[in-house]
Parts: structure tokens; sequence; C-alpha cells
């Protein structure tokens, strides 16, 4: 188990900081350590908190969720949908001073789809190649139609870095990222922070008021929080619903909230060597009994005050695409009994991976105690995050409580997950079937066809449970009320333009 730092250490190692930052640097407190800051191989939530400041992509969103220009100014499909023409700005230059054109985009998409640790291979679906018009004009040529390419554009896999410096550093370039946002990189201590500072040639300056950015890696919300209240940090990600009262209550802090997109659940290794394989493998009766065993309801008014939404499926329910008929299902003990019975297994052993965050722990010691009504014995095994990570993709676990921040398409919350080839799949689980309807779920583009797609590839899921989805949360987001111009985004990204401090 990873020790946590006690609030004293945090807070002293806050104050050092803090003295020596400057007047308009913006400190943040980050629930964990992202891992590598190379978009084509990230996977956390926080590293994308990180990439808004250092990483501007091809398009983004707002927070009514419609696409708005970045470093594309214009998007066109073609009649076929087999192409979509981007026109670049002609302005940007990325932080190494080496310009952004449509060679470079060129670049960046061959290296998400040929770089051996890319993740973001199959974000870009039927992406075939890239043809440079001109100076500003890229071309994106799909195999077939991809319903999700615009939003895929306004994540990762639109973020655009230097193509220099990944030839140089290759699968090293996340240690000393360079792309093209508002702020470059100056350094990251493992655990501690990361520091950017304000790039001067950027194409939007006028929009950064702030000097820098200083992430601090404070995993417990409660130490964040405090840190916040005593003017150590001025913006934190991921406050405690259960701290929302002390929040409201204190006129030095100001919070944003918004429903997010994605959804948190417990991934089961089915079939994810080198795990040996456990008690939840063993039988599909055995998993439906352990979702049977948890009540949604009672866990999100017991750890978070009923401020968050239970849920039982990768979509939340206010989701345009989430089925209609969609039922979720209740708690009911008895029956679980009886399914391990059925199984003969009536007292299953597994050991849940839970990442060193105050929230997931709360989750973890709930849901063990609801599965233990049934008959299930859950070993905790608490681990600092970015290990978890490592561990789940190579396997080494029975079950893991995460979750996933959500896309704005459909397909970003579930095909890189559960598809065969997904590079999240960390369940190993693989039906045809259901990639059968997640493809069609790709390439169509009426938007009440791709529900029944989504639907039967659901059903499929549900029959086998490779991951048992529990509630979608509220983003808090907590700040001094010196910071003006901040904004709650449903994707859960904190965002800096117009950000300014009053100090």
């Amino acid at each position: 188990m990873t020790k946590v730092p006690s609030l004293s250490v945090v807070v002293c190692a806050s104050l050092l900081l803090a003295s020596a930052a400057p007047a308009q640097t913006l400190r943040v407190g980050l629930s964990g350590d992202p891992d590598l800051l190379d978009p084509d191989i990230s996977r956390t939530l926080v590293g994308r908190h990180v990439f808004e400041a250092l990483c501007d992509k091809l398009i983004d969103y707002d927070a009514d969720l419609n696409f708005i220009p970045r470093l594309a100014t214009a998007w066109e499909w073609s009649d076929d949908g087999l192409s979509l023409t981007l026109t670049l700005r002609d302005d940007v230059v990325f932080h190494d001073g080496t310009p952004f054109d449509a060679t470079a985009v060129q670049a960046n998409f061959n290296r998400s789809l040929t770089m051996p640790e890319s993740g973001r291979r199959t974000d870009l679906g039927a992406l075939e190649s890239v043809d440079v018009l001109d100076d500003v004009t890229a071309r994106l040529n799909l195999a077939q139609p991809f319903a999700p390419m615009l939003a895929q554009l306004s994540d990762r896999a639109g973020i655009m870095i230097s193509p220099a410096v990944a030839e140089e550093r290759g699968a090293d370039f996340g240690l000393a990222p360079v792309c093209a946002g508002p702020f470059r990189f100056v350094e990251r201590v493992a655990q501690d922070r990361i520091v950017v500072e304000r790039f001067e040639d950027y194409w939007d300056a006028d929009s950064i008021h702030l000097d820098g950015i200083i992430f601090r890696i404070q995993p417990d919300a409660t130490v964040r929080l405090s840190n916040l209240r005593a003017g150590d940090l001025d913006l934190m990600e991921r406050a405690a619903p259960t701290d929302l009262s002390i929040i409201e209550g204190d006129a030095r802090v100001a919070h944003a909230a918004a429903t997010e997109l994605g959804y948190q659940g417990i991934t089961l290794n089915l079939d994810n060597s080198p795990s040996e394989q456990n008690d939840l493998a063993r039988s599909p009766l055995v998993r439906e009994a352990f979702e049977l065993s948890i009540d949604r309801a009672a866990l999100n008014q017991v750890a978070f005050d009923g401020l968050y939404t239970p849920g039982h499926m990768f979509l939340p329910p206010n989701s345009p695409f989430f089925p209609p008929d969609a039922e979720m299902p209740g708690r009911d003990v008895d029956r679980a009994r009886e399914l391990l019975a059925e199984a003969g297994i009536p007292n299953p052993r597994f050991t849940l991976l839970v990442p060193n965050d105050t929230e997931r722990l709360a989750i973890s010691e709930i849901i063990q105690a609801m599965a233990a009504d049934a008959g299930f014995e859950v070993r905790l095994e608490v681990v600092e995050f970015a290990t978890s990570l490592q561990r789940s993709s190579a396997g080494e676990f029975d079950a893991y409580l995460l979750g996933w921040s959500g896309r704005i398409d459909p397909d970003g919350n579930i095909y890189q997950f559960a598809a065969c080839d997904g590079p999240q799949n960390d369940s190993g689980y693989c039906n045809p079937d259901a990639d059968e309807a997640l493809n069609a779920g790709r390439t169509t583009i009426e938007p009440e066809a791709r529900i029944a797609h989504y639907q039967r590839a659901f059903d499929i899921f549900e029959e086998n449970r490779p991951r048992i989805y529990l509630y979608h949360r509220t983003w808090i987001f907590a700040h001094t009320a010196d910071l003006s111009g901040f904004v709650a985004n449903p994707d859960g990204l904190m965002r800096y333009r117009g950000l300014e401090l009053a100090r």
C-alpha cells in the first residue's frame, strides 16, 4: 500500500512552493500524478488537465459540447464521408519554434497510427492517410465513414506535437513535451509537481492572463481543499461531494460543477494474462451475483451525499445515445447467493485493485462490505495511481476500481475498453458479435441507428460482465474567490483561457 503524506507535510511543501510563485502563477491541485505526458501514450484524466495547458488540439468544444476551432479554423466532410478536409491556422509555432502546418499534421497522425506504444490508433478508427494539399490544408482519408472523428480530433488524438522533437525523442517525448499550447513545459518532479510557463509566441496570447501554472500532486481531496482554504492553492479538481457544504460556507472559496460524460466502475480480469484465473473469471453467474450484491443508490448516498448519479452502463442517462429502455438492476442478496450456489462457488474470493485516492478508497470499503453480505471475500489492494494503471495493462489484477472521464461521442466511452483489439481492453474479454455492433456504431451516421447498435453491444456485455458500472460523477471544482473566468465543463477538464487572479 502506498503511504499518503500527512496533511502537515503537504501543506508545508505547498507553502514553500507558493512563496516562490509569481503573482499570476496559478497553483492547481491534481488528484494524482499523470502518466507519461505524451498524447499518443497517455491514458489519465489528470494528464489531460496538463495537456490543456501545454498542447492545443485541432478542434475543441465548449461547455455546451459544441465543436469550436482551435488549430483548425474550419473542416468539411466529403459527400461520401470518406475524407475530412481541415483548414489550419497560419500563425502557429510549436514551443521549439518550428512551424505548425499541414506537414506537421500529417506527421502527427502518422505517429499516432504507426508508433508501437500508441493508444490513439483505435481512437482514429478508419483513418488511413493524410494528404498535404498546401501549407494550411490537410485532408484526412478514411477507409469507411467514421462518425466519432470530430470528437476524436477534439481529444488527445487531435493534439499536435512538434514533429522534430517527437522524431528525436521517440517514446521518451513525454518526459519533456513540446506542443503548441499556451504554456510550455518547465519541469516535473514525480509525485510532487509539474511546472509550465507562459509561451510568449502563442497564437492566441491575448486570451492568456497567467504567467504560469504549478500543478501540485495531492491525491487526498481533503488535503487539496485544506490547501485551497489556506491560500496555498488557487484551483483544485475533484472536490469531494461530502465537502461541498464546507466550500459553500467559506466566502474565500467559490466552486463550479458539471455532470460528467463518463462513468465509474469495476473492470474484471476475465482473460488478460498473466493473471491467474480468479473466482470472478470462472463463471458469469459469479459476476452477476457480485453486481447484485451492490446497492448503487446506497453507495451514492453514503459516499457522495447523494450528489452523484447511480448508473449501470457506459453512458450517463442524460446522453442522447442512452438506450431509452435501459433499466438498472437493484440489489438482491438472496438472488446473488442463489447464483453462487448454482455456479458451485458459494464463497468467491478476489482482490480489488484500488488507486490511492480518498474517494475510491471509501467506495472500495463500501463495496467490500456489501459484497460480504452475499458471501464474497474481497481483499483490497491500494496502490499509487500510475502503478495501478500499469498493473491493469499488464493483467496483474483480479478486479480494478477505475472509471473513465467520458467523451462526447459514445464510441469514446466503449470501443477502446471493450473491442477485441481495444488498446485499453484490460479485462481481456473478446466477443466477435459485440465487435460487430461496436463497429456498426462507429460507421453509422444516423443517431437512432447508432443507439440500437450500442444497445446490442451492451446486451452482450451485460450477459458476460467484463465491467460493472456503478455511477456517474458530478465534477466539483473549487477555487479561490480571487480567480475569475473559470467554467466547469462536462468533460471534467480544466481550461485556462480567460483565467485571471486578482492578486
